[in-house]
């Protein structure tokens, strides 16, 4: 089995090779030219040494020539790890010595390179090389052999590494087969290709489907994302939350050309109520929710179109098996959420070089999520936050998803996030940042009497407006750096 051969051998080639498969700026490829192109790219990869199994580090915008470098490593059994070119210096450097990288092809347009101990072409230089060489053969491998590396988006500490095998290329696409996008469709997916929830819609599930794909070198803005689908009318966009909130606050007018895109997809963070009922009379068109990690690579559930209120995160897809435990590994109690584990035929055996990581999240072929769900009555399921975000007030646990959720109903309000701060005396209490529709103090002064309703316990302490959230590449707020902000301004009054 061989990942880049199950895309672009011979058997997908007859089925879909005079489509077009990528879409980038005037630049259209068909999927006989990408196979190509992949072919003539993996000999030149051998050409510079590199060998099945060795890691090669790809730090580049999203462009076919990302696409051409990230498949010819699987063409000759090497190891793919796209980086996310706004990682710090010091985080790019531990990729490197964490994947024992061999190589590096870097984007000649981005920062100074960091890799000091690899060897190192430019991507132009490479694609040059690529013109003059002949294709190498796609090499036989075990369906278990490692083909790509994610690094998870490092919201604390370093970033994790996660090997995925060649059978996960296998898995992809459970979304659009729930939606219905196939052989001929355009696909625009605005979240880039370093993150799992990018590379599989926005490269490999459009491959697999015989699609094309509308790729984006730069960071999307809300511009950009309308620019892009009046011009490709795509039929379906996967973009995040963030997106989604950045495209509502443009006149009402410019969002016409998103009226011609049949399914939005919206994954990465959890999605509001308000969020989904301001779309639907903003577009016209419903927004489905999707879940999905990188230990899995592939998304695990989706809200089946018809049923998406804000709320529900979704059903499983039928290859995917999922159980609630709670906290001793036992069914949660009845109407109790529970800790989410899932079997996944796209899952990861572990973390790289963190054994005891990987014992306590990866057992028996389950992966557990740390994720608490709820399941209703008609066999949704519904996020409930993360296990490591419940916090004790006064003796009782708190999740401050609940106080996010309240503020975001609030019409002064674009975004929250609740993120525990301990007081001057040592114990934990909530802080409440929102981002505001008006005035700063007219947003603070709305979510505190909203949350006056609460228990005293659940209260915030602290409520603050700021002008964003502070997010990660892949669209995660950082709420260790809004404790920061709050631990600044309260050191300033001492």
């Amino acid at each position: 089995m061989n990942g880049a051969e199950l895309l672009l051998g011979a058997d997908a080639l007859a089925r879909h090779g005079s489509r077009t498969a990528l879409i980038c700026d005037e630049e259209r490829v068909s999927f006989a030219e990408l196979a190509g192109r992949v072919g003539a790219a993996a000999g030149v990869l051998e050409d510079l040494g590199l060998r099945p199994g060795e890691r090669l580090l790809i730090l580049m915008r999203d462009t076919p020539d990302m696409a051409v470098a990230w498949l010819a490593a699987l063409r000759i059994g090497a190891v793919a790890v796209a980086l996310n070119p706004k990682l710090a210096a010091s985080e790019l450097q531990h990729v490197a010595e964490d994947s024992s990288a061999r190589l590096a092809i870097v984007d000649e347009c981005l920062a100074a390179s960091p890799f000091s101990a690899i060897a190192e072409i430019t991507a132009s230089e490479f694609r040059v090389r690529a013109q003059r060489r002949a294709a190498a053969p796609a090499l036989p491998l075990a369906a278990e052999a490692p083909a790509f590396m994610l690094y998870s988006s490092g919201t604390t500490g370093h970033p994790k590494g996660i090997v995925h095998a060649h059978r996960s290329i296998a898995a992809v696409g459970g979304a659009f087969r729930r939606i219905g996008i196939g052989a001929g469709d355009c696909v625009l997916t605005t979240s880039k290709h370093f993150f799992a929830y990018g590379l599989e819609h926005g490269l490999l599930a459009t491959l697999a489907a015989g699609a094309a794909s509308v790729l984006h070198p730069d960071w999307p803005d809300a511009g950009a994302v309308i620019e892009l689908v009046s011009r490709h009318r795509p039929a379906a966009m996967f973009s995040v939350p963030t997106i989604y909130r950045r495209l509502l606050a443009e006149p009402r007018a410019s969002l016409a050309p998103l009226r011609s895109v049949r399914r939005f997809v919206s994954a990465g963070e959890r999605l509001s109520r308000p969020l989904v009922e301001q779309w639907q009379s903003a577009v016209g068109a419903e927004l489905l929710n999707l879940y999905g990690m990188s230990e899995t690579f592939c998304a695990c559930m989706m809200t089946p179109p018809g049923t998406s209120d804000g709320l529900r995160t979704g059903v499983p897809f039928d290859t995917i098996d999922v159980e609630l435990r709670d906290a001793r590994g036992d069914p949660p109690l009845p109407g109790e959420p529970g800790i989410l584990w899932v079997r996944h035929p796209a899952q990861a055996s572990g973390y790289a070089n963190l054994p005891r990581e990987s014992q306590a999240q990866f057992r028996d072929g389950w992966f557990c999520s740390r994720d608490l769900f709820s399941r209703d009555a008609e066999g949704h399921y519904i996020h409930q936050g993360r296990t490591d975000e419940l916090v004790k007030i006064a003796g009782q646990w708190v999740h401050p998803g609940e106080l996010e959720e309240i503020a975001a109903l609030e019409t002064a309000v674009s975004e929250a996030a609740c993120v525990p701060v301990p007081d001057a005396d040592g114990l934990e209490r909530l802080a409440l940042f929102v981002t505001a529709k008006v005035a700063a103090g007219e947003a603070e002064r709305a979510v505190r009497e909203a949350c006056e309703r609460l228990p005293r316990h659940k209260r915030p302490k602290w409520v603050r407006a700021v002008e964003e959230l502070p997010r990660t590449a892949t669209g995660k707020v950082q709420r260790y750096k809004l404790r920061e902000i709050l631990a600044r301004e309260l050191a300033a009054k001492d």
